[in-house]
């Protein structure tokens, strides 16, 4: 019987999502990255109006459409964040915006901390003024648990995009633009993980690098991840920041499930491949934190997300963030993979065979 009524309540869900995206003109920046073609996908899935997508990378474009050439309302075109006027041109009659355009790489963006600052920052303020502009109708910023605490350049400029989204939200009047953020962890099998890492590491024999065998991260495949990104557009009431639950795991536990995984499909001996120590990077954190301590006292707990509401109050509107299934504001403790228990190793091997994850192929 549970389940069953959890089946019509996900088939519900799912109609709820295609009638509110139904005939909707989307666009999504950083369309040819990982989350972006994810975006993408599920959103031509939705039953959309137009779809527009906005990358500076020449190449992928080309051939993400390509892919997309026999779809009528599906643009793809040339173009950076850092462009404000291109931003404002493109976002002409745009319902929602995705933005998933970013610096990503931590080390990167710690050697320019420039360009993050101009991409991350400055990036998104012009996203804000375009769907100001053109009063769009629903604006969301895909964002990263580094921003929260951060202790680097990339998730400190992360942290500012949200803060960036929360402001706009919190001077709205009448029908401007609804801004709100969603902030996940590692996405498996996604070109920054390290599950392709370690599946080119066992093909070659080894060794597998582990920076600390004590490391714990949160994990969700990229179908899960964007599947409760585009849930999360019409369920925000503006200025909020989404935190999407997810399993933990050791990546210890992550490296040796592949290795007894995958190293027979390439005619090696699990054993036989070594498991190197190699350090933590600078600014690289033992854990991850999806929410802090300091948000707990103004944070929702739903089934699938926490929502993190705003440290201050909108100017011209006073906002209820009430949810359905929420039982009032304040959590207990902060939504970090130190204190959450993560996975064994077979419930781990369990979701990674289920999540197609483990395959002799190398990324």
């Amino acid at each position: 019987m549970y389940h069953s009524n959890f089946v019509t309540v996900e088939r519900d869900k799912l109609t709820y999502l295609k009638e509110s995206w139904q005939g909707k003109h989307i666009l999504i920046t950083g369309v040819c990255g990982t989350v972006g073609r994810e975006l993408l996908r599920q959103a031509v899935a939705l039953g959309p109006g137009e779809v527009i997508g906005i990358d500076n990378n020449e190449s992928e474009l080309f051939f993400l459409d390509e892919d997309y050439r026999d779809y009528g309302n599906v643009y793809l075109y040339l173009g950076d964040i850092r462009d404000r006027d291109k931003m404002i041109r493109k976002m002409h009659g745009v319902d929602i915006v995705l933005h998933a355009a970013a610096l990503k790489h931590v080390i990167l963006c710690e050697r320019t901390p420039r360009d993050a600052v101009q991409t991350n920052i400055l990036g998104t303020q012009n996203v804000i003024d375009a769907a100001q502009i053109n009063s769009v109708q629903r604006v969301l910023f895909t964002s990263s648990d580094k921003a929260v605490n951060p202790s680097n350049v990339m998730g400190t400029s992360k942290l500012m995009g949200e803060r960036l989204m929360t402001a706009a939200n919190a001077h709205r009047r009448g029908k401007g633009p609804v801004f709100a953020s969603t902030r996940f962890g590692n996405v498996l099998g996604s070109r920054g993980s390290v599950i392709p890492l370690f599946k080119r590491q066992i093909a070659a024999g080894g060794p597998v690098t582990l920076t600390d065998p004590n490391m714990t991260r949160f994990i969700m495949t990229l179908e899960a991840a964007v599947h409760l990104v585009l849930e999360s557009v019409f369920m925000a009431k503006g200025g909020e920041v989404f935190v999407t639950k997810m399993p933990i795991a050791r990546i210890r536990d992550l490296a040796e499930v592949m290795i007894e995984e995958l190293a027979p499909s390439y005619g090696l001996r699990p054993e036989a491949i070594e498991l190197k120590i190699v350090g933590s990077k600078p600014g690289e954190k033992l854990y991850e934190e999806l929410m802090n301590e300091e948000e707990t006292r103004r944070t929702i707990e739903l089934e699938r997300y926490f929502v993190v509401a705003p440290a201050f109050r909108s100017v011209y509107e006073e906002i209820d963030y009430c949810y359905d299934g929420s039982a009032g504001m304040g959590v207990s403790c902060p939504y970090n993979s130190s204190v959450e228990p993560s996975m064994t190793k077979e419930k781990l091997r369990t979701y990674l065979r289920e999540k197609n994850l483990l395959t002799e192929k190398a990324e």
